[in-house]
């Protein structure tokens, strides 16, 4: 695994998590994190190196040889992106069953809702959205 950079792990077939990324790229002005999907073989490699069992569906942070998922891995996130998107990160007071409720029910419904990708798309830093 990387070590300079953090990892996110994001579902390279889901709309709503390719938008996500993109998002933040733009906002990683310290240019701090990498990208990769849950599909690639730095993500196998993740799951043996750490040991996971879970069905990895949740957005995957990966930092300083540590692994986050779900809500925690979202308001790490965010908080190391310029602000004002920073500030979201207070957000992260909520008590974590009520943040990962929240965030389940939203990657629960993602596909229905926002689409997905018949292939696998890796993240290009390139592409350009506008």
């Amino acid at each position: 695994m990387e070590s300079a950079k953090r990892i996110v792990f994001f579902d390279g077939i889901c709309n709503l998590c390719n938008s996500s990324v993109r998002f933040i790229y733009k906002r990683d002005k310290r240019n701090v994190f990498s990208y990769r999907s849950l599909q690639s073989k730095e993500a196998e490699r993740l799951i043996l190196d750490t040991g996971i069992l879970e069905n990895l569906s949740s957005i995957v942070l990966y930092e300083e040889g540590k692994v986050y998922t779900h809500s925690t891995a979202i308001f790490r996130i965010v908080s190391r992106l310029a602000p004002p998107y920073s500030w979201l990160s207070i957000f992260a007071i909520v008590p974590k069953p009520i943040r990962d409720a929240v965030y389940n029910f939203v990657a629960k419904n993602r596909y229905k809702w926002f689409g997905k990708q018949k292939e696998v798309c890796e993240f290009d830093p390139n592409f350009n959205s506008n």
